[in-house]
């Protein structure tokens, strides 16, 4: 049974693929635009401290999310 949580719960080097979007319209369209779409398998490079940023990998593209856009997307685990 695949579990889906969020991306911000995600450790640095775990793999995942992105589940679900759970954002109104306008961030969905600038997250799509980035190339975070649902079925994407997306990396965590490194999280900051003190609840910062994190930097994740979705194909060749290194992207910097604030934690609370990442709390927004539900990944699963990769297979």
């Amino acid at each position: 049974m695949n579990k889906s949580r969020a991306l911000a719960d995600l450790m640095p080097g775990d793999h995942a693929i992105i589940a679900r979007l759970k954002v109104d319209e306008a961030l969905y369209q600038r997250l799509s635009a980035m190339g975070l779409r649902i079925g994407r398998p997306i990396q965590v490079i490194r999280q900051a401290a003190m609840s910062g940023p994190i930097q994740v990998r979705v194909g060749f593209t290194d992207l910097i999310l604030r934690r609370a856009d990442a709390l927004n997307i539900c990944v699963s685990p990769a297979a």
